[in-house]
């Protein structure tokens, strides 16, 4: 009986083994089912930023036809707008060792600088990484940014921008929007960010707040357009009085 028991065993074992190495050999390993690639290089799992840096698929740049087809601009700049892939830990403060919070989640869209980061090809698609200081504002549905959606982010403040002006042949003043010479100095506090962290992690107040009409530097911040108007993006820091 005992023998009978142990070449059953031995029977059982043997089929296990065999029925592991043909499962083995359908199914690629767990390395080479991550592998991705950067820049035409294979890497073995996925790309993770460090400390604030955001890896951002970047949103095509596309134009709309009369007919209501989108094609690619070779006109326009390159893309500021883009989904966060990934998000890194935190900044570590150089001089409290503070981590500080990620200001963007993967998950998140955002608009940025359009000179800030650096360009890549990750999987063949183009990728930004950027730092979080860069974002100018987020949003949660990617299709689109709007007025409603856009939250600015940190010590960021949006301001509606007033028309801008111009005399026509009559001398009449009118309103127009293609007039890119002379960029106002003013507008209308519309959202402002939560505040950019300290040293020991506590937020600095933004001394503006909606509804504030303010002064700011000549030629600081970035100009977006939400829902067809004008807006810019600026700092706290760079708004110089509010009444």
């Amino acid at each position: 009986m005992r023998v009978v028991l142990s070449l059953l065993f031995f029977v059982a074992a043997c089929e296990a083994f065999v029925s592991f190495g043909l499962r083995s050999a359908r199914q690629p390993s767990r390395a080479l089912s991550m592998a991705n690639k950067l820049d035409g290089i294979t890497i073995e799992g996925d790309l993770q930023p460090l400390a604030n840096n955001l890896l951002i698929k970047v949103k095509d740049a596309l134009a709309e036809t009369k007919g209501g087809l989108y094609i690619t601009d070779n006109a326009k700049e390159r893309p500021t707008e883009g989904l966060v892939i990934a998000n890194g830990p935190g900044r570590i403060h150089p001089e409290t060792a503070f981590q500080l919070d990620i200001a963007v989640k993967a998950g998140e869209c955002v608009i940025y600088g359009k000179y800030d980061g650096s360009e890549l090809k990750y999987n063949e698609l183009a990728h930004q990484l950027i730092k979080d200081d860069d974002v100018l504002l987020k949003y949660p549905n990617c299709p689109e940014a709007t007025l409603a959606n856009v939250e600015p982010v940190k010590d960021q403040v949006l301001i509606k921008l007033p028309p801008k002006e111009e005399a026509n042949i009559s001398g009449i003043i009118i309103a127009v929007s293609g007039d890119k010479e002379k960029r106002a100095d003013h507008g209308v506090v519309m959202k402002v960010g939560p505040g950019r962290q300290a040293g020991n992690g506590k937020l600095m107040p933004i001394q503006v707040k909606p509804g504030d009409k303010v002064r700011f530097r000549d030629f600081a911040g970035s100009e977006i357009k939400l829902d067809q108007e004008e807006y810019l993006v600026i700092r706290s820091y760079d708004i110089l009085a509010k009444w």
